[in-house]
């Protein structure tokens, strides 16, 4: 299965005239300087080994793209067109996808994407507190653009959003802040930012209410983490927050405050939304690729990626070898497959050899699947070699991860980057393999349900 890299005719002046074919609007209105910071360089425990090297927005997604891809192809797709990228956590992978920004194009006289590390000597810490205080480092990239409007963004999120319509509202209702919402299950609330909406418009209202992360959700609208100021308004409530915030976050401190104090509006987004910040979540998020009529429609999406990162356009197509089947997968470019893989997302290089069995399953670039092996229910990480005849993912024991029993429990396994799980050794359930752990570091011929071994 070969994947296409897609291209969109956009316009390239730095404003964009609210109104035309791509925004439908009753009025025409002009944003003459819109510029966006994504919130890109946290880890979070949740992915585990996935995250001990990059930061999750450049977490490997879909068989040839990146987390960070889906709210960067937004921008390009919204004409937004000067990014600051704030990452923090071993930011190598991440600035090396990014480069100057010319996959999502971001390069010219008035458009850019700049990575922006942590300020020393802007406060207290050398690293970012919060989502608010890594705005509030890098005031300088708001000072050299001078923005009418900042849309703060999350990195690790997958959706498809066009952002124009909600700068219309924000505009229309003369907001001081507009925030972007999604509807989640009542029994699923309680793990998010709530917002009670006036009204019942189909495009947006007033925020009326917002508590983060409640015990007991009394509403069922989510932030997604976008959120578009006035940048005066953002300046000010950001360097306020420096002095005698709490917490550092918008969520926590800031919001709550301004539906007080100023206009804040709500916009909600009944697409697709996927929350990336846990394993499940994550696995969920790519097996939706999967299917007759997937629940993300990433070629309808247009979402762009570095074809230069993992040497993507220089690969040649996958090989199915005679004997080889394939069913509700995506297999990527440089795959060589002799055996069996079902329901499974392969990144570039995977080799799956004659006898062995991938089901559900992801596979980061160039893991290796030794004859006979079978892997169920297992996110591989890049390099990783499985050996003739093992078994990883096997049983019917859900017991819990021991060393983190609310990160793995719904029998999922995770392989670190350039792990060697050996011949015949059998893992079963919601186990971890640490990166670089090599055969010596087994010290039986089965993992028991629930094992670290690193």
């Amino acid at each position: 299965m070969q994947h296409r890299a897609f291209s969109a005719t956009i316009p390239t002046s730095p404003q964009r005239r609210l109104g035309g074919p791509a925004a439908p609007l009753s009025e025409e209105l002009v944003v003459p300087n819109v510029v966006a910071m994504i919130l890109a360089g946290g880890r979070v425990d949740e992915l585990s080994v996935l995250t001990l090297h990059r930061p999750k927005s450049a977490v490997p997604f879909g068989g040839m793209y990146r987390v960070i891809d889906f709210p960067l192809s937004n921008l390009m797709h919204s004409a937004i067109e000067q990014v600051g990228i704030l990452s923090q956590y071993r930011s190598y992978s991440l600035i090396h996808h990014i480069g100057v920004g010319a996959s999502w194009d971001l390069i010219g006289r008035n458009r850019g994407a700049t990575i922006l590390p942590p300020q020393k000597g802007v406060s207290d810490t050398d690293w970012y507190r919060g989502t608010a205080d890594a705005v509030y480092q890098n005031l300088e990239f708001l000072d050299q653009h001078d923005p009418d409007l900042v849309l703060v963004l999350s990195g690790d999120h997958i959706y498809r959003m066009d952002y124009q319509p909600m700068i219309e509202l924000h505009l229309r209702e003369k907001a001081d802040a507009t925030i972007g919402f999604v509807p989640v299950a009542r029994e699923q609330a309680g793990r998010f930012g709530l917002g009670k909406i006036d009204g019942e418009g189909e495009e947006g209202g007033r925020l009326l209410d917002y508590v983060e992360k409640p015990e007991k959700p009394e509403y069922t609208w989510a932030s997604m983490t976008v959120y578009l100021f006035r940048s005066e308004l953002l300046i000010r409530v950001v360097s306020e927050n420096a002095r005698k915030g709490t917490s550092w976050e918008f969520g926590r401190d800031i919001i709550p405050e301004l539906i007080r104090s100023s206009r804040v509006f709500a916009y909600r987004h009944h697409g697709y939304w996927g929350y990336t910040r846990t394993v499940d979540e994550y696995w969920r998020c790519n097996m939706d690729l999967l299917g007759e009529n997937p629940a993300i429609p990433i070629e309808e999406w247009d979402v762009r990626t570095n074809l230069d990162n993992a040497g993507l356009r220089d690969r040649g197509p996958a090989h199915f070898h005679e004997g080889s089947t394939v069913t509700d997968s995506r297999i990527s470019s440089g795959c060589r497959i002799s055996g069996t893989v079902s329901h499974s997302i392969l990144f570039p290089g995977c080799c799956v050899a004659k006898g062995a069995v991938v089901r559900d399953s992801i596979l980061f670039s160039g893991v290796q699947v030794e004859k006979g092996a079978v892997l169920d229910r297992v996110v591989c990480d890049e390099r990783a070699r499985i050996e003739r005849g093992a078994h990883v993912g096997c049983g019917d024991d859900l017991t819990p991860n021991r060393a983190q029993p609310d990160l793995l429990r719904s029998g999922i396994n995770l392989v670190g980057k350039k792990a060697v799980v050996p011949a015949g050794l059998r893992i079963e359930r919601n186990c971890i393999v640490g990166p670089n752990t090599a055969r010596h570091h087994f010290s039986a011929d089965r993992i028991r349900s629930g094992d670290l071994v690193s």
